[in-house]
């Protein structure tokens, strides 16, 4: 779970990668050479190769699912023994020709087919809240980092103020006391909101810093305004550190959103989650580990592709290579 969720991760993915982003005043990358540095590092290589396949299958999740022939909410009562409490019937959970993955004890719901859904709802959550905090964090950040005085007062206390909520509490509290339907937008607006003011953080103080260089104050004597000077010479410096702290926050939210739902108050069954059906598990663990292991697998691979992902691309920047 992540520090958009718990002040761990996705501080981690903003206020604690601060010290490591990359220099704002670098030279712009060169496209091919940035690819060449790219595809040497194997691990970044097979990391954007699982995420792909992520997306893939949640993109082909109808597809993927009449070729199955499950869907996600579909009971298989045959594929349990109700006689043993309903667990599935053949080895590894009840992997098999008809489910390939096993089915969920008790209800023979095919697990192919809801770890596919899953992929869906924990991508386009996780997606969506990194395009949202994104978009505040840059708008605010540039905002105080630029402009300063008691503009950036303002907004450094709301920053201030929602950086010292223990967020999860917070969240579990909020998403409690909210109504069921429409739980994919709340949960991306309750991530949002608390998540935006670690990349504000980052974005502000290296506006605050690249707003003296000489290309900005040969700007102002030029005539340029202050829109011109901020979207023209100050975020095309800052490109590769938002890249970067976005690539970092995405894992965070992937984990958010799995432990909401563990935890009850994020997806509401029967909608798939992987986080969900890690929290169903729990009591099947020891007849039937597949149905742990298996939503646990996609969801730790996942978080942890965009974590090295992230990782490597803030190392490539930071060393210069794949630069003009």
């Amino acid at each position: 779970m992540t520090n958009t969720s718990t002040e761990l991760e996705v501080e981690g993915a903003a206020g604690g990668e601060a010290g490591h982003a990359p220099a704002p005043s670098s030279p712009p990358a060169s496209g091919r050479r940035l690819v060449r540095a790219f595809a040497r590092d194997r691990a970044a290589v097979a990391c954007s190769v699982y995420i792909l396949l992520i997306i893939l299958m949640a993109v082909a999740a109808p597809l993927l699912v009449k070729i199955s022939g499950y869907g996600p909410l579909e009971f298989d009562q045959g594929a349990v023994d109700p006689n043993l409490g309903g667990i599935p019937l053949g080895p590894a959970g009840g992997m098999g020709a008809d489910h390939w993955f096993g089915v969920e004890p008790g209800n023979g719901r095919d697990i192919f087919a809801r770890i596919v859904y899953g992929a869906r709802v924990s991508m386009t959550i996780a997606v969506s809240a990194t395009l949202l905090t994104s978009i505040l964090g840059v708008v605010f950040g540039l905002t105080a980092g630029y402009f300063g005085g008691r503009i950036d007062m303002v907004i450094s206390r709301v920053m201030e103020f929602l950086m010292a909520f223990p967020a999860l509490i917070f969240m579990i509290a909020v998403l409690s006391a909210l109504p069921a339907e429409n739980r994919q937008f709340l949960l991306v607006g309750v991530i949002s909101f608390f998540g935006w003011p670690y990349l504000a953080r980052i974005v502000r103080g290296q506006t605050m810093s690249l707003k003296e260089r000489e290309f900005v104050e040969a700007a102002k004597a030029s005539g340029a305004s202050s829109a011109q000077i901020i979207f023209k010479e100050i975020l095309p410096n800052l490109a590769s550190t938002i890249i970067v702290m976005t690539t970092l926050a995405v894992p965070g939210y992937v984990g958010t959103e799995a432990g909401l739902s563990f935890l009850g108050v994020g997806v509401v069954p029967p909608t798939p989650s992987w986080g969900q059906m890690i929290a169903s598990s729990v009591p099947w663990y020891a007849v039937d580990p597949a149905y742990f292991l298996i939503p646990g697998a996609f969801l730790f691979l996942l978080v942890l592709s965009f974590t090295v992902l992230g990782d490597r691309i803030r190392k490539l920047a930071e060393s210069g290579e794949g630069r003009a």
